[in-house]
């Protein structure tokens, strides 16, 4: 499989995995009281199975670590999964 590129889409506020330039996948949040709540994540059928997800999680904790500007709720099962098997994004895990 080709690389799995993330990119931030703060307009439709999810961050987004392509893969060979299409869009394979996104993880939805909102902003609320100061933190970053990770609603829905999702996969195409056509990219499961594939470490989209994976590299989705990742590279969206990564860019928020990088910003700075908000701690995570992850109200998403698929993200609050992943963390928990990541200890290295647990101290972005709001309190």
């Amino acid at each position: 499989m080709s690389d799995v590129v993330i990119r931030p889409n703060p307009d439709e506020q999810r961050y987004e995995a392509y893969v060979d330039g299409a869009l394979a996948g996104f993880a939805a949040y909102r902003i609320s009281r100061g933190h970053l709540v990770l609603t829905h994540t999702e996969v195409d059928e056509a990219y499961e199975g594939r470490g989209v997800g994976g590299a989705l999680a990742r590279g969206a904790l990564d860019d928020i670590r990088a910003r700075g500007e908000h701690d995570v709720v992850a109200l998403c099962p698929f993200m609050s999964a992943w963390i928990a098997d990541h200890p290295d994004y647990q101290d972005l895990v709001a309190p």
